[in-house]
């Protein structure tokens, strides 16, 4: 049972379930909350911090290593997201912001099976346009969870990562992917294209 209130780091990132998020934690009040979950092997809260506040929605993160521990208390720590969650009331910092939370599960039909061929197509152009790579974790991704990993790989808008988080449907969350996707791919495509055209350009001259 995951506890009904817990720690929460707000920041201008999305994590979204089994994404991977490196952390540089610095501030003493999050130094204390990471010992206090290493010791009581519990996650916090992630949740995207913006001009006008935080967002409501947010995932809870697992800390699955600590990569680095510095002379000062400073430590990098690598997590993964875990359970998506609903801030019911926000305790204000105290040293700590804490929540009260619900956390969400999936409802609605499994997601159509030609919007998912497509998803995972677009998915691997827009992945080989921008890291230069076909990507490799597409092999054994339970069908319910490829909307959070092609959104938790590819350096979408911010915004377009809270909505997919928000979602309460796999089948919405890959019908709103394929539809962003088909419109960012031409641009991809584009910088792509002329990426290449100045490389060549500069080949040219040597």
């Amino acid at each position: 049972m995951r506890p009904e209130r817990i720690p929460l780091f707000p920041l201008n990132v999305v994590l979204l379930p089994g994404a991977n998020l490196p952390l540089h934690i610095f501030e003493p009040r999050y130094r204390e909350m990471v010992k206090d979950c290493l010791q009581q092997k519990s996650e916090f809260g992630m949740l995207l911090s913006m001009p006008k506040g935080v967002a409501r929605v947010g995932c809870t993160a697992e800390i699955i290593e600590v990569v680095n521990r510095y002379p000062d208390d400073r430590m990098d720590i690598l997590t993964i997201g875990r359970a998506p969650f609903r801030v019911v009331e926000l305790f204000p910092d105290n040293p700590l912001l804490e929540g009260q939370v619900d956390y969400l599960e999936d409802r609605g039909s499994p997601a159509n099976p030609s919007v998912q061929r497509a998803l995972v197509e677009l998915y691997e152009a827009c992945h080989t346009l921008i890291y230069d790579d076909y990507p490799k974790n597409l092999q054994g991704t339970p069908t319910d969870e490829l909307s959070f990993l092609v959104a938790g790989t590819l350096p979408m808008d911010l915004l377009w990562k809270q909505q997919i988080l928000e979602l309460r449907s796999e089948s919405d969350r890959q019908e709103r992917l394929v539809a962003y996707l088909r419109e960012w791919a031409p641009h991809l495509q584009k910088s792509e294209a002329m990426r290449q055209r100045a490389g060549g350009n500069g080949h040219g001259l040597n």
